[in-house]
């Protein structure tokens, strides 16, 4: 029983983890599309107010969790690490196949994820895991627009770029397990992760100014300069659903196998379609709701899967 406990709280946390994920969609979109905002620089703001808040909201409720040891800091500088150079991927993904197929090649994940798991964990792989990996890559699919052809005008460097996203969620994923084997606690390992991931996005800006953008180093980090609106709606992204989200799923691999948690949070699209019809107007197509259902069903069969195994 107590194991079956802990699965429910853990799939109600991812769950939720994943409604409150969903909600950046449509708040990076405003802001890249509203002030051209440059991704890099996006990414290095967001992971800072994160770190930021996770640093205030210790400071007032629980200084102890301050505390790391020493023989963990390596750990958390590579989980950062990690955070980092996936964000960067995710933001090249984006920018060689746009946003639909990016999104199927990034939720190539799930399946990386359980084979790593595999190997590392050695976490049991069975028939409903299978179907529902399968689902889940094909429900992405059909909601994230890339059915159609036309979204599949790939390069090489894209599919590279694409896959490297999905296996590097996959990493980030098994090194979340690998913390909270040490006992390292959730919001511990999230503040020096976030602030390892905004040190190493600094220097990657330094490096895309000096030899893609070609211009004096850190010249564009100020991009949205007086504008309070902008840099209002960057911190709330920072410290709400970024926050909000990455916190409650690192604290769901405590009660779930990476996997799992891992297929939960591909319900992402279809919460972040629902929030864009409620804010942006946005209707799904019958593609896309049948592909909605078909991430839902993948989800439910691995929850009554896990159910049966833990009676």
């Amino acid at each position: 029983m107590p194991a079956q406990q802990n699965a429910s709280r853990g799939f109600i946390i991812a769950l939720t983890a994943t409604v409150i994920w969903s909600t950046t969609g449509p708040f990076i979109s405003y802001l890249v599309t509203t002030y051209s905002l440059p991704s890099l620089i996006l990414a290095f703001w967001r992971d800072l107010f994160v770190a930021f808040g996770m640093f205030v909201g210790l400071l007032v409720f629980s200084r102890g969790l301050f505390c790391l040891d020493r023989k963990h800091w390596l750990f958390m500088a590579l989980y950062g690490l990690t955070l980092a150079v996936f964000n960067s991927m995710w933001t090249f993904s984006v920018q060689y196949n746009g946003a639909a197929v990016a999104t199927v090649l990034a939720f190539s994940s799930p399946a990386m994820t359980a084979l790593l798991s595999r190997v590392i964990f050695r976490e049991r792989f069975n028939r409903a895991k299978v179907i529902s990996i399968a689902l889940s890559f094909l429900g992405t699919l059909l909601v994230s627009g890339a059915a159609d052809p036309a979204a599949w005008r790939l390069n090489p460097l894209g599919i590279v770029f694409g896959l490297l996203t999905g296996l590097l969620f996959a990493v980030y994923n098994l090194e979340g397990k690998a913390a909270a084997d040490r006992h390292i606690d959730s919001w511990t390992a999230l503040l020096y992760s976030f602030a390892s991931a905004t040190f190493f996005l600094f220097f990657f800006n330094i490096a895309s100014d000096l030899f893609i953008t070609r211009q004096p180093a850190l010249s564009n980090l100020l991009w949205l300069g007086d504008s309070l609106p902008g840099w209002g709606l960057l911190f709330f992204l920072g410290v709400a659903p970024t926050l909000g989200g990455f916190g409650l799923y690192t604290l769901s691999i405590r009660y779930l196998s990476p996997t799992v948690s891992n297929l939960v949070a591909t319900l992402e699209p279809v919460f972040t379609a629902v929030w864009a019809y409620l804010f942006l107007g946005e209707i799904m197509t019958g593609i896309q709701l049948g592909g909605s259902l078909l991430l839902l069903i993948g989800v439910l069969l691995l929850r009554a899967a896990d159910r049966a195994i833990s009676e």
